[in-house]
């Protein structure tokens, strides 16, 4: 059986399904069509159906539960992972809802802890996640809502944080940080469902094999970063929660429904 599966192109989600993609491992008869674009890009497609499995941001979840379910394993969810609002000096969090904010999508799960932490704030702009630094740095935006490898380029670059909406998330919740997950359109057979979800927990496990070494598949797709960010990158977003959400992931999914409901 042949299925379409969209996932992005950073680390995290390269060295998950590297194995499941590329023959790595014993598919049991399947064959992917990949696709791998910014998250933003995915969150808009699944509204649409597109593609048959797909990494999509949490915060879409609500809005696309009737077409897909979410699988238990892939997930980037965890603690100290989440988005960091950052700026090119130091604002008072009382005045963020005075600045022009730049934010990496308008279904993302950033944009939904931003608004949780920031209510008020209103004057947003979406960019590509890899742009923001720069539209802070030249005066297109004022603050930032960075995600990704940016979390370990940004001061390097002169930023400073104002804001880590992932502690916030935390400190106010008790909950891991549930970023995205995988999701399977409910018309694909749910034998093919489960098989799919084991395959990814299995090309997660081949991957821990050979790591710290990175495979060329990962390295390809991470642009210009170097290698210890691309590690860093992983370490971060990758962890027990990518292989099986178990029940303290699934509940921290339904406390962020929980929260996007309200707003």
């Amino acid at each position: 059986m042949h299925l379409s599966l969209g996932f992005s192109p950073c680390p995290n989600d390269t060295f998950i399904f590297d194995a499941m993609v590329n023959n790595k491992i014993d598919t049991g008869g399947l064959t992917f069509d990949t696709a791998l674009e910014d998250v933003e890009t995915l969150n808009k497609w699944a509204l649409e159906g597109k593609l048959a499995i797909t990494k999509l941001s949490f915060a879409l979840y609500l809005k696309v539960k009737e077409q897909y379910n979410l699988l238990n394993s892939g997930s980037a969810l965890g603690r100290g992972c989440g988005p960091l609002l950052i700026a090119k000096k130091a604002i008072a969090p009382e005045d963020v809802k005075n600045c022009r904010i730049a934010i990496p999508g308008d279904n993302t799960t950033a944009n939904l802890l931003f608004s949780i932490a920031f209510p008020e704030a209103k004057n947003k702009q979406v960019m590509v996640f890899s742009e923001i630094e720069s539209a802070v740095l030249d005066g297109r935006a004022d603050v930032g809502v960075i995600i990704h490898e940016n979390r370990f380029t940004y001061q390097q670059k002169g930023l400073v944080k104002i804001i880590d909406l992932g502690e916030f998330w935390e400190s106010t919740t008790g909950s891991p940080i549930p970023l995205g997950g995988i999701f399977i359109r409910k018309d694909v057979p749910e034998a093919v469902q489960q098989q799919v979800d084991t395959l990814i927990h299995d090309s997660l496990q081949y991957a821990y094999k050979g790591y710290p070494q990175l495979s060329d598949y990962v390295k390809q797709h991470a642009q210009e970063m170097d290698e210890q960010v691309m590690r860093q990158h992983i370490d971060l977003y990758v962890n027990d929660f990518s292989l099986g959400l178990g029940e303290e992931g699934h509940a921290a999914v339904g406390t962020l429904m929980e929260k996007g409901l309200k707003r």
